[in-house]
């Protein structure tokens, strides 16, 4: 049976009232939103999906940080080993119950734990052989951020590994500019205008704080994960794969 298409994101055509917020509103609209604004999008899923695969291992949990509204939970379902823990984690009450919608139409039946906590206080992370944090990380605030890799890199088993995908931004302002331009004519030629665009960075303005690339590489470091290495790029966006 075919699903129906997502609702169209159109919450940026007037100014945002305040800052970006993971409500009811963005919810609704929320996977046309990400499948419009994030490049090779469902490609990304299936290299999610492909990693993931070689390193779930039975009796263990994957954990999806800011899991949103469960379309990578979904994907991964039918490549992962069922006995498997599936765990949804996210802070946005109104994301977790569109999860909830959605998983509960699953085929396979899997059963998936969502659970709602703010990672900035709270470490969820335990018997982990894979964590995924897609488009999470980067609304951490930078104070909180190393707290909360090393807490995830404490909860994962050894040769577990983390899938981060991030918005970067970049040292270079000449090759910070020309991507940032380059990412603005990708959301145009997916229907957005220019004001939508305009609109919603200054909404996302103090809420998504990008880092750069070695700043990321940095953190994994740090934390003691043994191997990073990345697996996906397209100018300001990129794909780590972290193995403990």
């Amino acid at each position: 049976m075919t699903q129906p298409s997502p609702p169209k994101d159109q919450l940026f055509q007037t100014p945002a009232n305040g800052d970006f917020r993971f409500d009811d509103k963005t919810a609704a609209v929320f996977d046309d939103m990400i499948a419009r604004s994030v490049p090779w999008y469902d490609e990304i899923q299936r290299m999610t999906g492909e990693i993931a695969a070689d390193f779930a291992r039975p009796d263990t949990s994957l954990f999806d940080l800011g899991c949103s509204t469960g379309t990578s939970l979904l994907a991964l379902d039918p490549i992962i080993d069922p006995a498997v823990r599936f765990v949804g984690v996210d802070s946005s009450q109104e994301m977790l119950d569109k999860a909830r919608q959605k998983l509960a139409a699953c085929p396979s039946g899997r059963a998936f734990d969502l659970v709602q906590a703010d990672l900035h206080q709270t470490q969820v992370v335990e018997n982990a052989s894979v964590v995924v944090m897609n488009l999470t990380l980067q609304f951490i605030r930078p104070l909180y951020r190393e707290r909360v890799i090393r807490n995830l890199h404490q909860g994962l088993n050894e040769q577990g590994c983390l899938i981060l995908v991030e918005k970067l931004t970049l040292g270079d302002s000449l090759f910070n500019r020309l991507f940032i331009r380059y990412y603005y004519h990708l959301k145009k030629r997916q229907g957005y205008s220019e004001s939508e665009i305009a609109h919603k960075r200054e909404a996302l303005e103090n809420v998504l704080i990008p880092y750069r690339p070695e700043e990321n590489l940095e953190l994994l470091n740090n934390a003691g994960f043994r191997h990073v290495e990345e697996f996906f790029r397209w100018y300001n966006f990129s794909g780590l794969i972290a193995v403990k």
